[in-house]
């Protein structure tokens, strides 16, 4: 596909692509491409989680910080994982945002986003298998 139809954005370099429920690998990409060029530490935060503030309580465990306990360091790792948000907002129509708005990190709105449109890797296997046997039934008739 050389040019995707009907009334696209233009290519800016301040807003992400728009997407409307249609070509996600090619929103997808575009959304990769448009973050890290953000901020690369923003594309690490989507894809692995946000990075997590912790505090070792009184039995010697880690536990997660809350706001009152955080350092100006550990709101800035809270900082990044909004504006991740942020940037994956801006790039969703209605119809996607309400698919992901009970979402709290970046990562999970990405990797709902990913489920919805491409499946899960045990989806994509039987995918695969299944293609490849109508192949195989289909050159044996």
């Amino acid at each position: 596909m050389s040019a995707l139809p009907g009334n696209w954005e233009g290519q800016s370099t301040a807003r992400p692509s728009l997407f409307n429920g249609q070509y996600y690998s090619w929103w997808k990409n575009r959304m990769r491409d448009h973050i890290i060029g953000e901020n690369y530490e923003l594309w690490d935060i989507v894809t692995d989680g946000p990075l997590v503030t912790l505090k070792i309580n009184a039995k010697g465990v880690e536990v997660p910080k809350t706001r009152l306990n955080c350092t100006a360091k550990d709101l800035k790792k809270w900082e990044k994982n909004a504006k991740a948000k942020k940037w994956l907002f801006c790039g969703l129509s209605p119809d996607e945002y309400s698919r992901i708005q009970s979402c709290t990190t970046a990562n999970q709105i990405w990797d709902t986003l990913q489920v919805a449109h491409e499946g899960t890797p045990q989806v994509k296997r039987s995918r695969g298998t299944l293609l490849y046997s109508q192949y195989e039934n289909f050159a044996m008739k």
